[in-house]
């Protein structure tokens, strides 16, 4: 089939969007369908892409590492005219989520949407921040997901939040998998070495971006604490973004700050040694749908510490695979990290292959293939009813299209000042 993905953010963008974009594009590609890639410009996009259609956009959007797609009025509809879409993948509720709406009505087949973020955490990179504000785009996101004939959430925690909050649309769990292979073998002592961290030290690494959402500050609190307290404890820091100076502002606090190793953002075998330098892996956030990373550091068979939240307790199992603590408390998260250090052999080898069990649960294989079934399932529904071919029946659609977008704007500003 067809399939056109619509994303705000893609290659080379690092983040979990992207990559699971990137992920499912690449793996629908190899089952023989056809996916077209609409995103925003990016710095140091490739050149050459295969069928990737970018969008111009405004790049550091305030100040973020985001790019903010410009509106081009009719920039795409010559160029799918000959691709024809089976259906239309949205990634985003706004910006290109709102011209996947109108794509879809255009070609008159189906519109999915994957509910990858919980929006109102990233709140902080717009001008005004209030409570009013933080439930329109609840009420705003919610709205857009019944405009969609399906909605995929990462996880059960997600699907749960989405239908208490009054997603009507039929929803699907589709986690974005991990390449399991890839992760199981790295070399993490000529990494250490490279990065001048002591081959006898115990190591808690995190990795991801490096930004407000991620809890960033208390997760350095937390090590920091650890690391003081233990005479080989280190903390290696793989990513970029606006927080890296508050992680190092943590440690200079603490007085660590010659153990603590920001090496910027990594990708393919340099990642995969990173995981594997690493003895356990590090986790604060409360704003995932799905910790991807939390499945890579698994698949390097690297146990977990995190805080419960949406998207983790999928994946993390208490005392099993790792550790997961109720509240965010930063002495407790310093012990249970202290529990790892000291963990015996045998112990440390059973939370190792516990995680690598977690991990194959997670495979990109089984994830692509329920994500067909997915497109299949909602293909057939659309299939069964009855389409006006005629242009006047193609022009009704683009205007309820755009109504139906109004009106869920309206729908959200009125429920939220009610």
């Amino acid at each position: 089939m067809n399939v056109l993905m619509m994303t705000n953010t893609f290659t080379p963008f690092v983040g979990g969007v992207s990559r699971s974009v990137t992920a499912f594009t690449d793996e629908l590609r190899k089952m023989g369908h056809r996916v077209v890639v609409v995103a925003p410009e990016f710095e140091g996009a490739p050149e050459s892409e295969r069928d990737v259609i970018r969008i111009p956009a405004i790049q550091h959007f305030n100040g973020s590492d985001f790019s903010l797609v410009l509106p081009v009025p009719g920039y795409l509809s010559a160029r799918l005219e000959e691709f024809k879409p089976d259906l239309v993948h949205s990634h985003h509720p706004h910006l290109l989520g709102g011209t996947a709406v109108r794509i879809a009505s255009r070609f008159e087949c189906p519109l999915v949407f994957t509910y990858h973020t919980m929006y109102e955490h990233y709140l902080h990179y717009v001008p005004a921040h209030a409570k009013r504000l933080h439930q329109f785009v609840i009420n705003f996101v919610t709205g857009y997901c019944n405009l969609c004939d399906h909605v995929i959430a990462p996880s059960r925690s997600v699907a749960d939040i989405i239908q208490t909050r009054g997603v009507e649309a039929p929803i699907d769990i589709v986690p974005t998998g991990v390449y399991a292979e890839r992760f199981e073998r790295g070399d993490g002592r000529a990494f250490r070495r490279l990065r001048g961290i002591p081959e006898q030290a115990f190591v808690a690494g995190y990795v991801g971006r490096l930004a407000p959402e991620k809890n960033l500050s208390f997760l350095a609190e937390a090590v920091g604490r650890f690391v003081t307290r233990a005479a080989n404890g280190h903390f290696l820091v793989v990513g970029s973004g606006p927080s890296g100076h508050n992680v190092r502002e943590v440690f200079n606090r603490h007085g660590n700050s010659d153990r603590l190793h920001l090496v910027g953002s990594l990708e393919g075998q340099v990642l995969i040694d990173a995981y594997h330098a690493m003895d356990v892996f590090v986790f604060a956030s409360h704003t995932e749908t799905q910790g991807m990373v939390l499945t890579e550091a698994m698949a390097a068979g690297r146990p977990v510490v995190a805080i419960d939240a949406p998207g983790v307790r999928e994946v993390v199992k208490d005392r099993e695979n790792g550790r997961l603590l109720r509240s965010e408390d930063a002495k407790a998260f310093a012990e249970a990290l202290e529990g790892f250090a000291r963990a015996t052999r045998d112990q440390r080898h059973a939370s190792e292959r516990a995680a690598r069990a977690t991990a194959a649960e997670f495979t990109m294989v089984n994830s692509v293939q329920r994500l067909v079934e997915v497109y299949e399932k909602v293909r057939a529904r659309e299939g069964r009813e009855s389409k006006d071919e005629s242009a006047w029946g193609g022009a009704i659609e683009e205007i309820k299209a755009e109504w139906e977008l109004l009106k869920n704007i309206a729908e959200a500003a009125s429920q939220t000042f009610r």
